[in-house]
């Protein structure tokens, strides 16, 4: 049983992930990328935060969502940050 919930699980994010790179990448253009990754602070958190909010949800968010403060790999403090889904959203169809 719980390996048909993983694999339920992994069809999902594998159904989302596309719609999550483009929501996130959207988000990103013209931001300064961190010489270490290539992508702007806060990429990899709003990733992973959107990816779990479509999982948990069955939705796009809506309205503005403060991101959760998070590290870098030097264990440094990334602040919080808004976002603004409505914007980066767009027109964007949630997948079926």
């Amino acid at each position: 049983m719980k390996q048909k919930q993983q694999g339920t699980l992994e069809k999902q994010k594998a159904r989302y992930q596309p719609v999550v790179e483009q929501i996130v990448e959207r988000w990103a253009f013209g931001k300064p990328p961190l010489e270490a990754t290539g992508k702007p602070s806060g990429y990899y958190r709003l990733t992973n935060y959107l990816l779990e909010y479509l999982l948990a949800n069955g939705a796009f968010p809506k309205g503005i969502h403060a991101m959760p403060e998070g590290r870098d790999r030097n264990n440094t403090i990334e602040p919080s940050f808004p976002v603004d889904f409505d914007s980066i959203v767009g027109d964007i169809v949630f997948p079926g």
